[in-house]
């Protein structure tokens, strides 16, 4: 009987399955409504619903499942299997992920951040190409990061490590929500390109489409500044190198600090492409030492959604 895996990532808005070979082909996927209601009380429940459902519908056997990995915001403590601070999840209070799961499912189960689950997930089957040296930094409302070396998921003593949005990179910049100033997160996530675009518009004086939408007080978001830029609008340009400035800067750090085989870029930012990516490539090798510039290569994520997932599968494999 051929094993399977089971990964879950579980996001604010959305909870994505998928059934998983050992080596993390996915084979069927499903998603589902997280509903955060009466403090996320229904969240784990509708997890244990969920795969169990599938696993009838499929017609499978609880014994095939090698595991079940779930990546999730918050706090996780990977003895426990419990999480704590993911407010938008509406947890509130320490959640025992792993003993409800277990409990309700009969399959073993094992967590852990979101943003490591979706490194594991690039490194073992995206742009990673399954080395043992490969850091993940995703764009999105807010900058993550995971970092695996010697082939070893890192987390430090709390927690704390791969938090890639949070390296400084403009002594007294601008503030962020973690309380201290001028982190990436503030800089080159979705938030931060609108941020940066609007500082620099009020400085700006010559003829520029996102002047104009800026000045007219009408929404823009990272990818019309991103779009703009492309088609040559030259404030935007000009946001997109400052952005690209900061983020090979931040990649130059970790690259020196830690000389992995791939430093891959995801998250929605992301989709600007090779556009980002070669301006991004240009500071990166600016601010390394010789040998990391000649060792390290910037990528971008070819996974997407299913990074999580995959991640969250291969998780599981430490019960083989």
């Amino acid at each position: 009987m051929e094993r399977k895996l089971i990964g879950v990532d579980l996001g604010g808005t959305t909870t994505k399955f998928a059934i998983l070979t050992e080596n993390g082909d996915i084979q069927q996927k499903w998603s589902i409504e997280t509903t955060i209601l009466d403090e996320g009380a229904h969240i784990v429940p509708n997890i244990i619903d969920s795969i169990n459902h599938h696993i009838d519908l499929y017609k499978m056997d609880r014994s095939q499942f090698i595991g079940i990995g779930m990546g999730t915001p918050g706090t996780v403590d990977l003895n426990k299997g419990t999480v704590i601070g993911a407010y938008n999840l509406n947890w509130k209070t320490l959640q025992p992920v792993k003993e409800q799961i277990e409990k309700g499912t009969g399959i073993k189960f094992t967590l852990d951040n979101d943003a490591n689950v979706a490194a594991l997930g690039e490194r073992w089957k995206g742009a990673g190409e399954n080395g043992s040296d490969v850091v993940f930094v995703t764009l999105g409302t807010g900058v993550g990061g995971g970092i695996i070396a010697d082939g070893r998921l890192l987390h430090g003593v709390a927690g704390g490590a791969g938090e890639i949005g949070h390296v400084t990179v403009e002594p007294n910049g601008y503030m962020c929500t973690c309380g201290k100033k001028g982190c990436l997160e503030q800089y080159a996530s979705a938030t931060g390109v609108v941020h940066v675009a609007r500082d620099m518009a009020e400085e700006f004086s010559g003829d520029s489409k996102l002047k104009q939408l800026l000045d007219n007080g009408e929404e823009i978001s990272s990818k019309i500044t991103f779009d703009l830029a492309k088609d040559g609008d030259v404030l935007a340009k000009r946001v997109v190198d400052r952005v690209s400035y900061y983020l090979g800067l931040a990649l130059a750090n970790v690259g020196n600090t830690m000389n992995p085989s791939s430093i891959i870029i995801g998250g929605g930012v992301s989709a600007a492409g090779d556009f980002l990516l070669n301006q991004v490539i240009s500071y990166f090798k600016q601010f390394t030492f010789p040998t990391i510039r000649d060792t390290t290569a910037l990528k971008l994520a070819i996974l997407g959604n299913d990074a999580g997932v995959i991640g969250a599968g291969s998780l599981a494999q430490r019960f083989i």
